[in-house]
């Protein structure tokens, strides 16, 4: 499904190109511009294990794209690209996972404390402000909504299971979404 790419790698090459560029009259990598008829991409987020396992319904033509900072090897073969400056600031996510395994020193469960340390740390209002303020996030947010604007739908991808825990990848899908 994905490709094999260096924990650096956050370049665009290797996405699908979706049928809705293939019915407009473009050539498949065309670019198009924001005056063309074109309707925006399909934006949605998931979990790794959710693709590894077929948890999740996806379009075929769906790129699937990474958003961790420091992905594990593995990881590359679930998603086509990832793109590392998405994902949040090492310090934060530092910060997090001490005070989570503090929590669970105290007889929080694994989700009871991964969310409670969320909110200890204030990481939702952090890592916006990092997308807010980091120029290399800036540069990757406006290349996933230019791609999105294309056409091309995305899935964002994490570890994380939202069903049980919080994900950075929901704030960022409300970022591109505009919320």
């Amino acid at each position: 499904m994905g490709r094999d790419q260096s924990a650096e790698d956050s370049s665009e090459s290797g996405h699908r190109t979706s049928s809705a560029s293939d019915q407009s009259g473009s050539s498949p990598g065309e670019q198009r511009g924001p005056d063309d008829d074109t309707a925006p991409g399909a934006l949605t987020d998931t979990y790794a294990a959710a693709i590894q396992h077929d948890l999740v319904d996806l379009e075929p033509e769906t790129t699937l794209i990474g958003v961790v900072r420091q992905p594990p090897p593995w990881f590359h073969a679930a998603v086509e690209e990832n793109v590392r400056e998405l994902g949040p600031p090492s310090s934060l996510l530092e910060e997090t996972k001490t005070a989570e395994e503090e929590l669970k020193m105290q007889g929080l469960c694994a989700e009871g404390a991964h969310n409670a340390a969320w909110e200890q740390v204030d990481f939702v209002s952090r890592y916006r402000t990092h997308l807010e303020t980091d120029a290399d996030a800036q540069d990757a947010l406006t290349r996933l909504r230019e791609r999105l604007e294309s056409g091309e739908s995305i899935a964002l991808v994490c570890f994380e299971n939202t069903n049980k825990k919080c994900c950075h990848r929901t704030v960022l899908r409300e970022v591109l979404e505009g919320e």
